[in-house]
């Protein structure tokens, strides 16, 4: 095991520090309050190789390692968790093209997904099918060359707002082995969106219904044959539960070093609150959860990297830690803020709404649970 980073690894994080700190956190309350999805800012990240992190450089990806992505993200989101969350649902769908696409979707896709120049939306939930993904009912019928479109899908990042989004739909009878994955491309006919959601928290990134009305899709954007739809999805979503863990990581470590910060300059009792040792022990906690969790997302990191047998269930042990501390933590360091920290002038209070989604989005860390479980169970 190397628990240090590498000098290559230490410049990818200090580069996304740098663009966190400059670029992404003095908007981040502003993005928050207005709802306002920072295109431009996103943008500048793709330049420096952010939107394709793990695609493959013949395309103008970056070629980088899950482990790369989990540390950029974690970096990212000590500014600005919403905006990253985004970042890594980008990604994830540029990943699904460049994996499991032919030579012509890949170079009809990726260049503008890599720059940015188009936006991303992954669409799998619907608003009958959250948790037992695999009975959706989104479906596609084969006519000719194209696919006709009815259903739609839930909960969507960017819905609305990107251009290409990587639908989960039946093509075949019921359970998993009847999903396929198809790009829908924005414009398309009987492609509409619904009401923008009112959301606790991600505020930065525009959230909604994704709407198919007899909308026709070229057979030739489909990902991979009829019926892995599922497969791939699930895949994509290995890699996203690494990196919303390393975004909760990102938050939670922004919130614990704001109560050091704080608990040196609170004063109650005629001392600074880090003079009290019950606060002591609740900071070395903190500290002390957020490391193991740390751990555990470049574990996961690691497996997907080296194709692990157990990848998926160290993904789902991961996801399910990380986000649960994260959170924690977060709150915790509300706590130690006291009143203060309820109040917008300080931070804490929007990143405990931006990380309170980790725990649900990405497979709940109740799925979670049962990943973990039955990959227990399975030879008991």
């Amino acid at each position: 095991m190397e628990f240090e980073l590498s000098e290559d690894q230490q410049a990818f994080q200090e580069t996304a520090r740098g663009f966190a700190r400059d670029v992404l956190l003095p908007g981040a309350a502003r993005w928050d309050e207005e709802k306002h999805f920072p295109e431009d800012e996103l943008r500048q990240a793709a330049a420096l190789g952010f939107a394709g992190i793990y695609v493959r450089e013949d395309i103008g990806g970056s070629g980088l390692a899950r482990l790369d992505a989990a540390l950029i993200f974690e970096e990212l989101a000590a500014a600005d968790p919403s905006t990253a969350a985004y970042l890594s649902i980008h990604n994830m769908v540029a990943w699904m093209i460049d994996r499991f696409g032919d030579d012509g979707v890949r170079e009809r896709f990726l260049p503008k997904l890599v720059t940015m120049e188009h936006f991303a939306s992954y669409c799998l939930t619907e608003p009958g099918s959250g948790s037992d993904a695999a009975s959706l009912s989104t479906k596609a019928e084969r006519a000719g060359d194209h696919y006709v479109l009815n259903g739609a899908k839930a909960f969507i990042s960017g819905g609305g707002r990107s251009e290409v989004y990587a639908v989960m739909v039946r093509t075949g009878g019921p359970g998993p082995k009847g999903i396929s994955c198809l790009l829908v491309e924005k414009g398309t006919p009987g492609l509409s969106f619904g009401k923008q959601e009112k959301k606790l928290g991600w505020n930065s990134q525009p959230t909604c219904q994704v709407i198919f009305e007899d909308a026709r899709v070229p057979v030739a954007n489909r990902i991979g044959a009829e019926g892995e739809g599922f497969r791939i999805a699930m895949a994509g979503l290995d890699g996203g539960r690494v990196n919303i863990g390393a975004c909760s990581l990102g938050g939670a470590r922004a919130c614990l070093e704001a109560a050091r910060t704080y608990m040196g300059e609170r004063k109650q009792f005629g001392k600074t609150l880090s003079a009290f040792q019950a606060l002591q022990f609740k900071l070395a906690d903190m500290a002390t959860e957020l490391d193991a969790a740390r751990l555990m997302i470049h574990r996961a990191a690691s497996s997907l990297d080296a194709k692990h047998p157990e990848a998926s269930t160290h993904c789902a042990m991961a996801k399910r830690f990380a986000t649960d501390v994260g959170f924690q933590v977060v709150n915790d360091a509300l706590q130690l803020h006291g009143g203060y920290g309820y109040i917008k002038e300080y931070p804490i209070e929007r990143y405990l709404r931006d990380l309170r989604v980790h725990q649900i989005l990405e497979g709940t860390n109740e799925i979670m649970r049962v990943i973990i479980a039955r990959r227990l169970l399975e030879n008991a």
